[in-house]
């Protein structure tokens, strides 16, 4: 259930109470796609830098270690150790990702592993099962995410496809919640907006699946060839058209400029590989922008990533020493790189958390901004 506690303009601030948890919104979701974040951090940790809610791959999952594993161990939250709501994407994506090596079709998307080449089905029933047999707080839909830019009747016939398979989710995750060895029986489901960078599919598509009545609603296929101003135009024209009382989900996005466009334009949940991915490659987010510690100039700098930072890394360990590791190829540079980028990205969705319910968000987003923009 979405409760809506503060509207300004289009900003939003509410709560997402779950089976799981209650998570305070507008909130960045940590990545595990294998059900662990990449760059040696635990759950443990996760709940040390302030993650709320975590996320995971279906697709990846079913294969390594097989979605009847995890059930047979309990559940994806008993498998890693995490008592906090967990998101699963679809296996959507991967339609998308793994373009070459796939055939759609109306029952599902035929492809082969990425692991060893076997052959693979997976259509909307399928997703749902195995994110059952995951357990997960929220299951994505399945859907089809396409390239920006792409042939408007192609993107047409795809959206009417995704609609037809978001009614089979919802059918098959409706009939898996009434099992009785179902693992979450309250599991919910998200849909997904999609139509690419066309207004007017996109809007058709919202006023569609809204009428579903889900628990959440996500804007899919962005950040996926377009410019973030096309981006931030769909998101404009398509928020008004979901329903106000329930979360919205903007998949895969994106840096600390794009949350704080996407925030006020009513966005809700966020994820995004970036903070962990990044701080694997030495670059780190701070107040005054990202810097890259193998930058040279780092070699004798004995101060943390960033002096007001409360997270394990900067209380702990300079610059100099972090540039250090990474020179040795030690996997703690990684580590401590992903945790403070991962800490960044939580403590920086509290302070919007903040700046809505004081009313300064506007003025919190243009320092933020300014500071970013500016930096040489």
């Amino acid at each position: 259930m979405y409760k809506l506690l503060k509207k300004c303009g289009s900003i939003r601030r509410g709560e997402f109470i779950t089976p799981h948890g209650v998570v305070q919104t507008p909130v960045f979701m940590n990545v595990g796609t294998l059900a662990a974040i990449k760059g040696a951090v635990s759950t443990v940790d996760l709940k040390k830098i302030g993650c709320q809610i975590e996320l995971s791959n279906t697709y990846h999952l079913s294969l390594r270690p097989g979605d009847e594993v995890i059930r047979e161990l309990g559940g994806l939250h008993k498998f890693m150790n995490w008592d906090r709501p967990i998101l699963t994407d679809s296996g959507g994506f991967q339609v998308f990702s793994l373009a070459d090596i796939r055939k759609i079709k109306e029952e599902g998307v035929y492809f082969n592993s990425h692991i060893d080449g076997s052959k693979i089905f997976m259509g909307p029933e399928e997703s749902m099962r195995i994110q059952s047999n995951l357990g997960s707080t929220v299951a994505m839909a399945f859907d089809e995410c396409v390239k920006n830019p792409s042939p408007k009747d192609y993107v047409e016939n795809s959206v009417k496809r995704t609609t037809r398979w978001l009614k089979r989710c919802k059918v098959e995750i409706d009939r898996l919640n009434s099992m009785p060895d179902t693992i979450n029986k309250k599991q919910m489901l998200f849909g997904i907006n999609q139509g690419g960078v066309y207004d007017d599919i996109r809007i058709e598509h919202a006023k569609i699946i809204s009428e579903m009545d889900l628990d959440g609603y996500a804007i899919g296929g962005l950040a996926v060839g377009e410019t973030h101003q096309e981006m931030y135009r769909i998101l404009e024209r398509v928020i008004p058209y979901l329903p106000q009382n329930k979360p919205i989900y903007l998949m895969g996005v994106g840096t600390p400029a794009n949350i704080l466009e996407a925030v006020e334009r009513g966005v809700d949940f966020f994820d995004c590989v970036l903070p962990a991915r990044n701080g694997r490659h030495s670059h780190v987010f701070t107040s005054e922008g990202e810097i890259n510690l193998l930058n040279a100039k780092y070699k004798l700098d004995d101060s943390p990533i960033e002096h007001e930072c409360n997270c394990p890394t900067c209380k702990n360990y300079s610059r100099a020493y972090i540039r250090h590791l990474f020179k040795a190829k030690e996997m703690l540079a990684m580590r401590l790189c992903v945790l403070h980028n991962l800490y960044f990205y939580n403590n920086l969705m509290g302070e919007i958390r903040d700046a809505i319910d004081g009313d300064y968000f506007p003025s919190y987003k243009r320092e933020k901004l300014d500071k970013w923009n500016n930096k040489s």
